[in-house]
């Protein structure tokens, strides 16, 4: 599982040292395959393992319907396997560095089965907008759902 948050830089070339405790999961739980692709502001990262249960899931609806088609032409069109180097390292292409505008500074976020990867001015942003918006459901159902 992945979980917490990690932050790192990407170099001019692309390169970014995936967090040491996720390569650890990465390695005793999966391949060293990511399959990386455009998601809101961010990228997201998935084990190649979990990206095919994924894509079987997909197969199971309508690609003739709108919503369906612009999903895929959206979420699937980006994405690209990136394998990690024995420096611990994965590229990430310019088509999805510009996507989620990967400068500098990196923020990686576990999301238990996939990683989610910021650009840290969008991620400090976005992690505000979830603590105002936590502290609104906090006694909602939603909570309830998740077992807390």
């Amino acid at each position: 599982m992945f979980r917490g948050r990690f932050e790192h830089t990407i170099d001019a070339k692309g390169r970014i040292s995936l967090p040491a405790k996720y390569r650890e999961i990465l390695s005793t739980n999966y391949d060293d395959r990511l399959i990386v692709t455009n998601f809101d502001s961010c990228l997201v990262a998935y084990p190649y393992e979990e990206w095919v249960v994924l894509e079987e899931r997909f197969k199971q609806h309508s690609i003739m319907e709108d919503d369906v088609q612009t999903f895929i032409h959206y979420f699937i069109s980006g994405a690209t396997e990136c394998s990690i180097d024995k420096l611990g390292r994965m590229l990430i292409p310019p088509n999805l560095r510009k996507h989620a505008n990967l400068e500098k500074e990196v923020v990686f976020v576990g999301m238990i089965t996939r990683i989610q990867i910021w650009d840290k001015g969008r991620w400090d942003k976005k992690f505000m907008e979830a603590q105002e918006k936590f502290n609104q459901i906090k006694g909602k159902e939603t909570l309830a759902k998740l077992g807390f």
